[in-house]
């Protein structure tokens, strides 16, 4: 699979659709920490009470497997777009995109209403730069 490169525009266009991929993302890892949370609690019980619980137990651990799925095709969904999903706490997701004949990464942060900074490949978020205004579009 050839590695899809993006100008400014291209990835801003994407932005309202992927935030709502992370918003998706962010609303089950809530209910799947509530659900794992749930569980553990009943797992620490004794393990007689454990054994009468065995039905919800499975019950829960199905739920949380549905709902790993579920992440899953939204993390897919941005993959396809041609980002990389770096972060859900907060919201990170990368461009691949080229500046002269570098090969960068056009950083976009959740809060941000489009994309201001880039990094190359192996600096990562802690190596943000500004984009320079004669970037091509």
């Amino acid at each position: 699979m050839t590695k899809k490169y993006f100008t400014i525009e291209e990835a801003n266009q994407l932005i309202p659709s992927l935030m709502q991929e992370l918003i998706e993302l962010k609303n089950l890892q809530v209910s799947f920490d509530n659900q794992l949370k749930q569980l553990n609690e009943i797992k620490s019980l004794n393990t007689e009470e454990v054994q009468t619980q065995t039905e919800d137990i499975f019950k829960m651990e199905s739920e949380l497997e549905f709902l790993e799925i579920q992440a899953q095709l939204h993390v897919n969904n941005i993959h396809n777009s041609g980002g990389f999903l770096k972060g859900i706490e907060p919201g990170l997701i990368d461009f691949p995109s080229v500046k002269g004949d570098e090969d960068i990464l056009l950083c976009w942060k959740e809060g941000e209403e489009e994309i201001t900074h880039y990094h190359s490949e192996d600096e990562g978020f802690t190596g943000r730069k500004p984009l320079d205004t004669d970037m091509e579009e």
